[in-house]
């Protein structure tokens, strides 16, 4: 006996495509079968993404998005939903971090952090959900009525971390966001969930793992490793999929034990 999940006929809106664990889930959902929106300020990047996928058999397209900009927002989502149809499915992917102590933390360094964290996922949210709302009420066409949410979070939301704090600060209310939208939008067939990662390897920060400090972190992890993006992929098809209809203000942690 065999289990798959099909994600054809959906289309699916994905934050920070450019690179990292937003270009490994958009070609996850293209490859279970939605067409992806791949959205991010890097243009070039995108499109190198968007053939990858069209090279592998998947439906992509490119769009410019500048989450700390609200009419970029707006721009990005009618665009989508007039190029490629209706939304079923965000994930709101886009974030950012800075390192240093508590008290080096500047007002800049503060407000670039929530403005795409928080004020930027929540406003994308917003918009991506309004268009679903009015589709759940009959006040909008679509073949889907509903939707799927998928918030990353972070497990620095659910354990504070060193020298990351504000990043810590803004995953957390990510997980608040989280559950404030599936108790609002749940009775109309919105469920919200959070996933929160643990250590990854990307592109990133594929060399911080090679140095001395990075190997002192993977020694103190319960297994002594990080995880891949492509570890995610499972989660996330789930979290996407109609399968996954009793699922609402889930916050679950995809972290190999760390927040144990």
């Amino acid at each position: 006996m065999s289990y798959s999940i099909d994600l054809s006929g959906r289309v699916a809106f994905i934050t920070g495509a450019s690179s990292g664990l937003g270009a490994q889930f958009a070609r996850t959902l293209a490859c279970a079968g939605a067409a992806v929106v791949l959205a991010a300020r890097r243009i070039d990047q995108l499109k190198d993404l968007r053939a990858r996928i069209e090279g592998e058999g998947g439906d992509a397209h490119v769009i410019g998005l500048d989450v700390t900009d609200l009419a970029s927002i707006r721009a990005a989502v009618a665009h989508a939903e007039t190029e490629v149809g209706s939304i079923d499915i965000l994930v709101n992917n886009a974030g950012v971090s800075t390192t240093q102590r508590l008290q080096d933390v500047t007002e800049d360094d503060f407000d670039y952090v929530f403005a795409t964290n928080v004020k930027g996922a929540f406003f994308v949210a917003q918009e991506v959900a309004k268009r679903m709302l009015a589709r759940a009420k009959g006040a909008a066409p679509g073949t889907f009525t509903g939707g799927r949410i998928i918030n990353i979070a972070s497990m620095a939301g659910l354990k504070v971390l060193a020298q990351i704090g504000p990043y810590a600060m803004s995953k957390a209310a990510v997980v608040q966001m989280t559950k404030a939208m599936a108790l609002e939008w749940g009775r109309f067939e919105i469920n919200v969930n959070a996933i929160c990662p643990g250590y990854i390897d990307t592109e990133i920060n594929h060399l911080h793992w090679q140095t001395e400090q990075g190997q002192k972190l993977i020694n103190m992890l319960p297994r002594k490793r990080v995880g891949k993006p492509e570890d995610l992929d499972a989660l996330l098809v789930l979290l996407a999929s109609s399968e996954s209809h009793f699922i609402n203000g889930a916050v679950i942690a995809a972290d190999d034990g760390f927040g144990v």
